[in-house]
């Protein structure tokens, strides 16, 4: 089975100076339930679908399987969607140790958030935290794109 671990932090600095490539992504859930997701991605021009698992205690594990398909059929498939596209832009950020900042500075409902995740090959892996890093959320649920699309962060009055 395919493990993602990684690790999610607010960003409360400037980062964009950093990024090497930067790509516009719309995604939406045939499924959102917490022990299953099932997601829609169109990432510039291809399409995803994934599917990910419940998260561990810890909030930094879990399954993800992904498949690339062609992008007409993500397209039609985000027709089929739960209510509710994450509209965002990723930037990739390289790490002092070889590792990479994936920072989403999100669009629409959830306009003003910007989170930044790092993969990790293991939980216990140390990494670099530079400056623009803020409060860490790994595992806060109001953070998943899956709940993103219930609970937009512009609906979310206590942070």
């Amino acid at each position: 089975m395919a493990q993602e671990i990684e690790r999610k932090f607010l960003v409360t600095g400037d980062f964009k100076s950093l990024a090497t490539k930067s790509i516009r992504i719309l995604q939406g859930y045939l499924s959102s339930n917490p022990e299953r997701t099932v997601r829609v991605r169109i990432k510039g021009d291809s399409g995803f679908i994934t599917i990910k698992g419940i998260v561990n205690a810890s909030g930094t594990s879990r399954y993800e399987w992904e498949k690339e398909i062609p992008v007409e059929e993500a397209d039609e498939l985000l027709t089929l969607c739960e209510p509710g596209i994450i509209d965002k832009t990723r930037f990739l950020i390289p790490e002092t140790s070889g590792l990479t900042f994936e920072v989403d500075e999100f669009y629409g409902d959830n306009q003003g958030l910007i989170v930044a995740e790092i993969e990790l090959p293991s939980e216990d892996t140390s990494f670099e935290k530079p400056s623009w890093l803020g409060e860490e959320v790994t595992g806060d649920a109001r953070y998943f794109n899956s709940s993103l699309i219930k609970n937009p962060f512009q609906n979310q009055k206590t942070r």
